[in-house]
């Protein structure tokens, strides 16, 4: 069984980076960590990331935990644990208690496998999945009224798991079924209704990785285009998904890991921050729907793979452990307006555990691609980039030429899905439709209301 096991579970290097779970305000972080002795045994570990230091207190019981028992962070300071006993899950809560640990039993779960969703908005409810032979099933582990709760079936196989607004009422989950993966939502004030919410056309498998509340955003994954791409809608609108090229690196990985809050009903102005592994190092990525281009910044040694916090200041926190440093969070003010020019320098900062960080972006070849016109012409405005000064001795991950488009997946087409360069003009977006007013409760907002697919047969608008 599989509980979110910690990333490099076998690595025998020191320090372990285990992955890291940050709770829904930021405030504190979990991850398993491993002694330094020979037998590298494991124990959770808590973050404090409010202070004005980051610290670490361990939370060690009377035995070693197993590589795949699963952490999440509360915002009161307790860390909720999953533990795998026999044919079922054991759930308990952790907290400092003077020099060793408390522990309240929570009760547990009757299945073998257990998956935790990421922390609910208000940091004080627990989900996780339970998968059975045909169905999932949505579990309320921690905030119910008498320990774990059975909330809802759901056929299918479900992973992933998004929040979609900030009061933790409507979950998104990519779930299979009949050899096709679509997102659906799950309304937990109507007794878990479920629906679909992402599918951009019939035969695709669709995915919804990030979505930002505040903006509508959506950041997703399809295999539409003919192959997975990462691709980006806007949350009850009926416009068609949009491919950029620059989100295709020629090699290595991007993935997603954070979205810009605070820009209320402005998708487009919405930054986004990525996690770049190239053949020469990690970079941190920044994009926006409205810029035409993926900026690279250096990352800071260390750094937790899929960890990260955007917080309502602007700033980027990265949580990191090294040797010499084994609890850092390196504070990252991105610049997110247009980039006019970058000062060069001679050599990186080195990222400490506290303080800013002066991030100097590193210059990429943007290879710009036609749009294949679709069947009904499609103008898209071709805005300039502005060139970027060379920075020294910052290399960043070599760029080639983008692979041509996959045939039967030209601009326009293809069910309404557009691939393009990332224009500056990026207006038509979106994946999901909600239904017709009157049919949510007042107190919902009209972009986070139920949504049904739509086939997204439109064509992109002219650029205006």
């Amino acid at each position: 069984m599989t509980i979110c096991a910690p990333e490099d579970a076998m690595a025998p290097a020191r320090p372990h980076r285990a992955a890291l779970t940050i709770a829904a305000d930021g405030s504190y972080a979990a991850r398993l960590a491993r002694h330094d002795d020979a037998a590298g045994s494991w124990f959770p570990e808590r973050w404090t990331l409010s202070g004005p230091e980051p610290y670490a207190v361990p939370l060690q019981g009377t035995q070693p935990e197993e590589p795949d028992s699963a952490l999440l962070p509360l915002t009161d300071g307790r860390v909720l644990i999953a533990r795998r006993v026999a044919d079922r899950c054991a759930v308990s809560l952790l907290y400092p208690a003077g020099p060793g640990t408390g522990e309240l039993l929570l009760g547990a779960v009757p299945a073998p496998e257990l998956t935790l969703l990421p922390p609910a908005p208000g940091g004080t409810l627990c989900y996780a999945l339970a998968h059975e032979a045909r169905t999932t099933t949505l579990w309320l582990l921690h905030g119910g009224t008498d320990g774990p709760e059975r909330v809802t079936r759901i056929p299918g196989r479900c992973t992933g798991g998004v929040w979609l607004d900030r009061s933790g009422r409507l979950l998104a989950l990519d779930r299979e079924l009949d050899g096709r993966t679509k997102t659906v939502v799950v309304d937990l004030e109507r007794g878990g209704e479920t629906g679909l919410l992402l599918q951009i056309t019939d035969e695709s498998n669709d995915r919804l990785l990030l979505a930002d509340p505040d903006s509508g955003l959506l950041l997703v994954r399809s295999d539409a285009p003919g192959h997975d791409r990462l691709g980006w809608g806007v949350l009850g609108s009926s416009r068609p998904v949009r491919f950029p090229e620059c989100l295709r690196p020629p090699e290595g990985t991007l993935a997603p890991f954070a979205m810009q809050p605070g820009q209320m009903l402005a998708p487009e102005s919405c930054a986004v921050a990525f996690r770049r592994e190239a053949a020469n190092g990690t970079w941190l990525g920044i994009w926006r729907p409205s810029e035409r281009q993926l900026r690279h910044y250096p990352a800071p040694e260390g750094w937790l793979a899929g960890a990260g916090l955007w917080t309502a200041g602007g700033e980027l926190l990265l949580p990191y452990a090294t040797e010499a440093e084994p609890c850092g969070v390196a504070r990252m003010a991105v610049p997110l307006g247009p980039v006019e020019a970058v000062e060069p320098v001679e050599a990186v900062e080195t990222v400490r555990s506290v303080g800013r960080v002066r991030l100097v972006e590193m210059p990429v070849r943007l290879t710009e691609v036609p749009v294949q016109p679709a069947e009904a012409p499609v103008h898209l405005t071709d805005v300039p980039v502005r060139p970027v000064q060379p920075v020294q001795p910052v290399q960043g991950p070599p760029s080639g030429p983008p692979s041509a488009t996959p045939s039967g997946a030209a601009a326009g087409s293809g069910g309404g899905i557009v691939l393009d360069a990332g224009d500056a003009d990026n207006r038509s977006t979106a994946s999901a439709q909600r239904q017709p007013a009157g049919a949510e409760p007042r107190h919902v907002p009209a972009h986070l209301g139920m949504c049904r697919p739509v086939p997204l047969q439109q064509a992109p608008q002219a650029a205006r």
